[in-house]
């Protein structure tokens, strides 16, 4: 890909499994809102819909419920000025330099063996220091810290593993004990204003108002319309989404280290809080869908478009289109086919069986 702009340089932030690929989130966009409308997206992930949406000038609302992702949508939509960043990467390299020498360890081993003590003393620093959901330039500076929390060992703070997913601690340590992998030694100081010079080389994207929120859509969604009906707003013209597919992936768990970089526990395991863990139940998932979208529905202007991006798998695809055709009742449907072109990331796992790829399910409201 050419990153010759602002906007390809920012679109991507950061990696996150099952993301929108940012070509495709821009050509829905263009395709089916005008200059001015509104797009909505309740499962928003790293928030590709809503910075296509906004960089094209288009009023967006998002709303995602893992940390992680939320706050790749908001500093996409929102970054801090780099001057600003390069100075707080310095405060917390100072903070960093202070700790004991014995911090982090009371981690476990994995630790140890996927950070330098250098590296590791800073995460922790910037962990405990930087306020990344209220101040804009600590958010800033913790995306860019998560996007390269791990991956390619020569490319990241650590030791080798895959950037998109966290592999559990018992697992990676026994891998890299096998092939003696040591964590890279670099200073994060080097390390992160390399990064931001890259990623502010072109510029940032101008970027009208737009918001992610963090939370539930099931309790957000009514938000929404509060806010909308005192600033007496337009109804929505896009509802752009990708809702979680059943049995595909655990984005809490899979995420384990780059939530405990924001604050949570450095543990591998999954979420038991409602909607925060990998989606096995029919009954759970439908009762989602409808939430969301019946309240979804409520927003959309009648000549509006519904575009959603959803696994070709029977079990899947089946649920939401009868909850689509339930929340659209007289909104004209139409199918397309989106097999997976390269291999996908869950092969990349372990995972050899058949994929059948995605389905697009789009809507065209009665009056469009």
């Amino acid at each position: 890909m050419n990153y010759d702009t602002a906007y390809k340089r920012w679109s991507g932030v950061g990696p996150y499994y099952a993301m929108f690929p940012t070509n495709f989130a821009k050509d829905v966009v263009l395709s089916y809102t005008y200059l001015g409308q509104r797009i909505l997206d309740p499962f928003a992930g790293r928030a590709s819909s809503i910075f296509a949406g906004a960089a094209h000038g288009r009023r967006s609302t998002g709303i995602e419920i893992n940390p992680v992702g939320w706050i790749y949508g908001k500093t996409k939509i929102r970054p801090a000025m780099a001057d600003k960043v390069k100075l707080r990467v310095r405060e917390i390299a100072q903070i960093a330099r202070e700790l004991p020498a014995d911090a982090g360890n009371d981690l476990s081993e994995f630790f140890k063996f996927c950070f330098s003590e250098s590296s590791l003393h800073f995460l922790i620093a910037a962990r405990n220091n930087l306020d990344w959901r209220r101040t804009r330039v600590d958010r800033t500076l913790m995306t860019l810290i998560l996007i390269d929390l791990h991956g390619v060992r020569s490319r990241s703070f650590s030791n080798q593993m895959r950037q998109s997913k966290a592999m559990s601690p018992e697992y990676s340590v026994k891998w890299w004990r096998k092939r003696k992998l040591i964590p890279p030694q670099i200073s994060p100081v080097e390390f992160l204003e390399k990064k931001i010079k890259w990623r502010y080389a072109k510029g940032l994207p101008e970027i009208v108002k737009s918001t992610v929120f963090l939370g539930d859509s099931c309790q957000l969604m009514s938000r929404i319309q509060d806010q909308m009906i005192n600033r007496d707003e337009r109804s929505f013209k896009l509802l752009f989404t990708s809702p979680p597919y059943i049995g595909i992936s655990d984005y809490h768990r899979d995420q384990w280290l780059r939530l405990w970089m924001l604050g949570g526990d450095p543990v591998f395991a999954r979420n038991g809080e409602k909607h925060k863990g990998a989606f096995v139940s029919e009954k759970a998932y439908k009762k989602l869908l409808s939430n969301v979208f019946l309240q979804a529905a409520e927003l959309m202007s009648k000549s509006g478009y519904v575009y959603v991006r959803t696994d070709a798998r029977g079990q899947t695809f089946e649920i939401t289109q009868e909850v689509l055709r339930q929340a659209f009742p007289l909104w004209q449907e139409r199918i397309i086919s989106s097999p997976y072109s390269k291999q996908t990331q869950t092969s990349l796992y372990g995972d050899k069986a058949i994929k059948l790829g995605e389905k697009d399910i789009i809507l065209t409201g009665p009056r469009a």
